[in-house]
């Protein structure tokens, strides 16, 4: 599965979008206070986003995440995946 997982999320997907679309729009404007405003908020969801890739990832190898964190709690739907695929592959190693 590797990085597929990550690269395919929405939210990598919207994030990049986004600041595509506001590098777009830069050419064409003067810096204002609303033009730093647009990209301190793209920054912090950039921030975001990547903070959640690196919790999945966390959670993926069993490891604990932090309190704060949008998967708390649903750690073990990352983790589970990670055990069945190797359950399954030894069980047919067995055969």
């Amino acid at each position: 599965m590797g990085i597929r997982k990550y690269l395919s999320g929405t939210g990598l997907i919207g994030t990049l979008t986004s600041g595509y679309a506001l590098l777009r729009g830069a050419n064409a404007q003067n810096f204002t206070w609303r033009t730093a405003l647009g990209w301190l908020s793209w920054a912090i969801t950039f921030a975001l986003t990547i903070g959640t890739i690196l919790d999945i990832r966390k959670a993926s190898q069993g490891r604990p995440v932090s309190d704060d964190s949008p998967i708390k709690g649903k750690e073990g739907k990352y983790y589970k995946q990670q055990v069945a695929d190797t359950g399954g592959a030894k069980r047919a190693r067995r055969r």
